[in-house]
């Protein structure tokens, strides 16, 4: 993952964030990053809080919407591409793109254990 970087002296230039700690952004600061360069999915984290550890196991997920995107499918054209071949079955590319997910696909599902369950195989 590489973002831009929010110190002046860097004049906005891209870095890697494999060393930053997520505790080390300011609260009501933002995180932005560009996910897959090729296809350029820019993301912006805004941070509204940061509260006490509460005994939990970290990181961890609270809540959140929508399904992610399937890798390769594209930049935001190409996924809302996928989402409308995907809620049509008469359209003609539907059975290729299903074959190519891996059969149904809801963009609207959040599946919050799965979400924790990724989170839970990175090391702190």
């Amino acid at each position: 993952m590489h973002r831009k970087s929010e110190n002046p002296d860097l004049d906005g230039e891209l870095r890697s964030e494999r060393t930053r700690l997520v505790n080390a952004v300011t609260p009501s600061g933002t995180i932005d990053y560009i996910y897959d360069f090729g296809d350029n999915w820019n993301h912006r984290i805004k941070i509204e809080r940061v509260l006490p550890p509460l005994g939990m196991e970290l990181p961890m997920c609270v809540g959140g919407a929508n399904a992610t995107p399937p890798e390769d499918c594209g930049s935001t054209g190409g996924y809302e591409d996928l989402v409308a071949v995907m809620a049509d079955p008469s359209h003609p590319e539907h059975e290729e793109l299903r074959t190519w997910i891996g059969g149904d696909w809801d963009p609207k599902a959040f599946d919050l254990v799965e979400v924790n369950s990724w989170l839970a195989e990175i090391k702190l």
